[in-house]
C-alpha cells in the first residue's frame, strides 16, 4: 500500500501576536530586573538585618544590680528573676494544632490556673473581652514561669525582669537604701554607690547555623560570661543585729525620737556595724515615711557636748598649756563676757586633776583649761581636724560641720568658753567617732566606711596626723578613768579595760535651748591595744533623768559585749600598771 506524506502547510506568524509575545516577554525580564534592583540595593540592609536575627542571638543581659554581702558573705540585697504574663487571645492555639485553629480563653485560663494558683473565673476578667496585650499577672516566680513555657501555648508570652530583694528587712535600710519599683536607685548606698552596683555586660551576637547550632567566629574567651561580683561590705550581720537589738529597745524604753550606733575600726575606718531607730523595710519601702530614707548620721549635724571634752584636752596636751599631772580649780560657776557658765549639777568640785575633769564632766573646769589656750590658735585646731568640712565616706553625702567665724571667736571670749565643753558648734556624729579613732590609734584620721573596696579607691594619700602619739595615749587613760570611776562606769567589763565619756546636751531652737536632749557616750577599747570605737547617740529621749550615762551607756554596754565574742577580744587585767593576759 503505497504511503503518502502529510504536508504541512506553514502559516505566517501573526506579527500583532508576536509584538505582544515580544512586549510581554521584555516587560517581564526588566520587572525581574527591577525586583532585583530593589533586594540588592534598597532593601540590602533591611534583608541582611533579618537575615543576622535568623542566623544570630543576641545575648543582652538584664538590667540587673550586683548582690550586697556582709564581710561574712552574707546576703543583704540581690536581684531575683521574675516574670510577667502577656496574653493575646487571637492567637491562642495548642501543640499539635491546625495553624487556623484558635483556642477559646476558657480553654486557655483552665490549663493556666492550676500553675498560677488563680481561680478561673478571676483570671476571665483579666480579659476584659480585649484580644491581644493582656497583662495577666506579674511577678511569676521562675518555677512557675517554666511551668507555663512547658504548656507551649501560642499567644502566651512571658517576659523576664529583675526586682531587688532585701532578706534582712530593716536591719541594713539605714545603710543600703533600695531601689524603686522601676528598679531605679532612691535610697543609701543603692544611689550613693549606683554605678558601682549596676551590672554593665556588654551584649554579643552568636552565629548560628540553620539548625539553630552556634558556629565559631571570634568571639574573646570570657565575652559571654556574666559579671557576677557582689559589693562586699565591712559589716558584720551578727554584731548589726545585736546593735539594732539593743538600741531599738532603749528607745523604746525612753520614748526617743531617734537613736544611733556605730562599731568602727579605729584603725583603718573599716565600719563592722551601723543601726539606726527607728529603721523601715525596704522590701516595702512606699509604706513609710520618706524622712527615714535619710542618713541622718551623716546628714544631721548635733552638739556633742562632753563627749568633745577628750577632744580638747589633746589640744591642750598639744600646745602644752596643760601637762599631764596638773590640776584645775572648779568652782562651779565662771563668770565669761557676762555670761554665767556652770557645771550641771551647779556645783563645784575644788581642785582637781584631768582625769576627774572628765569623771564629773566638769564644764567650769574645762572653761578654765581651754583659757590657757589662744583663741587663735584654739580656732585653726578646730579647722584642721576638719569640723566645718564634709566628711569623705562612700555613706550618704555628709554635711559639714557648723563652726563660727574666726573673728567672733576670737573677738568674742564667750566662743572659745562654750566650744571648751561641746557647745556652739556642730558636727555630725560620723565626724565625732572619727576624731574619737584619733584618739585611739595615735592621733591619725581615718575615714569610717562600709565597703571594702574603699580603702583602695579612697586612702591612696597618707594618713594626717591630728595629735602625737604620747597625747593621744594619756588622754585615753583618762577617759579610761571614767568608765573605771566616773559617769561610763555602766560599761566596765571585767577582765578588759575600755575607755569612755558620756555626754548630755541641750537642743538648740532658733538660738535658745530648750529642754530636749541628746544622750551620747563614745568608747574605746581595749585601751592597751586599741582597736576598736563604739559610738551610741540618743535623740530627745521623753522620760525624766535622762543623761547619757542612763540612756546610752546601757547600749554602749550590750554592744561590747557581743563585739568581744564575735572578735575574740582576749581579756586583760591590770595589775600594779602590769598589763597581763587574764588566766
Amino acid at each position: 500500500m503505497k504511503k503518502y506524506k502529510k504536508i504541512v502547510r506553514l502559516i505566517p506568524l501573526d506579527q500583532r501576536r508576536f509584538k505582544f509575545l515580544y512586549i510581554f516577554s521584555l516587560l517581564l525580564i526588566f520587572c525581574l530586573f527591577g525586583r532585583l534592583v530593589k533586594l540588592q540595593v534598597f532593601n540590602a540592609s533591611d534583608l541582611q538585618r533579618k537575615a543576622r536575627l535568623i542566623q544570630s542571638s543576641k545575648t543582652n543581659s538584664l538590667k540587673k544590680r550586683r548582690s550586697i554581702v556582709d564581710r561574712n558573705n552574707r546576703v543583704i540585697a540581690y536581684d531575683k528573676p521574675l516574670y510577667k504574663l502577656w496574653a493575646h487571645p487571637k492567637y491562642f492555639n495548642f501543640p499539635g494544632d491546625s495553624i487556623n485553629r484558635v483556642r477559646s480563653i476558657e480553654e486557655v485560663t483552665e490549663k493556666l490556673s492550676p500553675i498560677l494558683g488563680i481561680n478561673d473565673e478571676i483570671l476571665l476578667r483579666k480579659f476584659n473581652n480585649k484580644m491581644s496585650g493582656i497583662k495577666l499577672l506579674d511577678k511569676i516566680a521562675e518555677e512557675k514561669a517554666e511551668e507555663i513555657k512547658n504548656l507551649q501555648i501560642s499567644g502566651i508570652d512571658l517576659f523576664k525582669y529583675s526586682q531587688r530583694y532585701y532578706p534582712q528587712g530593716e536591719l541594713y535600710s539605714n545603710i543600703v537604701g533600695f531601689v524603686n519599683d522601676e528598679n531605679v536607685a532612691s535610697a543609701g548606698l543603692e544611689l550613693h554607690l549606683d554605678n558601682q552596683i549596676k551590672v554593665f555586660n556588654k551584649s554579643n551576637l552568636i552565629k548560628r547555623g540553620g539548625d539553630g547550632t552556634p558556629l565559631p567566629d571570634n568571639s574573646a574567651p570570657g565575652d559571654f560570661i556574666s559579671d557576677y561580683k557582689s559589693l562586699g561590705l565591712t559589716i558584720d550581720s551578727r554584731l548589726q543585729k545585736a546593735s539594732y537589738n539593743a538600741l531599738s529597745k532603749q528607745i523604746s524604753k525612753w520614748k526617743a525620737k531617734k537613736g544611733f550606733a556605730i562599731v568602727m575600726d579605729v584603725n583603718d575606718g573599716r565600719i563592722l556595724s551601723l543601726v539606726t531607730v527607728p529603721s523601715y523595710d525596704p522590701n516595702k519601702f512606699w509604706q513609710y515615711d520618706s524622712e527615714l530614707f535619710r542618713g541622718w548620721y551623716s546628714q544631721d549635724l548635733f552638739e556633742p557636748g562632753s563627749t568633745f571634752k577628750p577632744i580638747n584636752l589633746a589640744l591642750a596636751l598639744e600646745e602644752k598649756v596643760i601637762q599631764r599631772d596638773g590640776v584645775v580649780e572648779d568652782t562651779g560657776e565662771i563668770n565669761v563676757g557676762g555670761w554665767t557658765l556652770s557645771n550641771w549639777d551647779k556645783k563645784g568640785n575644788g581642785y582637781i586633776d584631768y582625769p576627774k575633769v572628765l569623771q564629773v564632766s566638769s564644764n567650769v573646769a574645762m572653761v578654765k583649761i581651754m583659757q590657757n589656750l589662744d583663741p587663735t590658735i584654739y580656732w585653726d585646731w578646730l579647722k584642721n581636724l576638719g569640723i566645718n568640712k564634709n566628711l569623705e565616706t562612700d555613706l550618704f553625702e555628709s554635711t559639714a560641720g557648723q563652726l563660727k567665724r574666726k573673728d567672733l571667736f576670737v573677738n568674742q571670749s564667750i566662743e572659745p568658753a562654750v566650744t571648751s565643753f561641746g557647745k556652739g558648734f556642730s558636727i555630725s556624729p560620723l565626724k565625732l567617732i572619727q576624731l574619737h579613732a584619733a584618739l585611739a590609734n595615735g592621733g591619725f584620721e581615718v575615714t569610717p566606711h562600709v565597703t571594702s573596696t574603699f580603702k583602695e579607691r579612697f586612702n591612696k594619700n597618707p594618713k594626717k596626723q591630728f595629735f602625737s602619739g604620747e597625747v593621744t595615749k594619756t588622754v585615753l587613760e583618762w577617759m579610761e578613768s571614767v568608765v573605771d570611776k566616773g559617769s561610763g562606769s555602766g560599761v566596765k567589763i571585767e577582765g578588759y579595760r575600755i575607755a569612755g565619756k558620756t555626754g548630755t546636751s541641750q537642743k538648740a531652737l532658733n538660738g535658745s535651748y530648750t529642754s530636749k536632749k541628746v544622750c551620747s557616750f563614745v568608747a574605746t577599747l581595749p585601751v592597751n591595744d586599741p582597736k576598736y570605737a563604739v559610738l551610741v547617740v540618743v535623740d530627745e529621749p521623753s522620760k525624766s533623768y535622762a543623761y547619757g550615762s542612763t540612756v546610752a551607756v546601757p547600749v554602749a554596754k550590750e554592744i561590747i559585749e557581743t563585739l568581744i565574742v564575735i572578735e575574740k577580744i582576749p581579756p586583760k587585767i591590770k595589775d600594779h600598771g602590769m598589763i597581763v593576759k587574764k588566766p
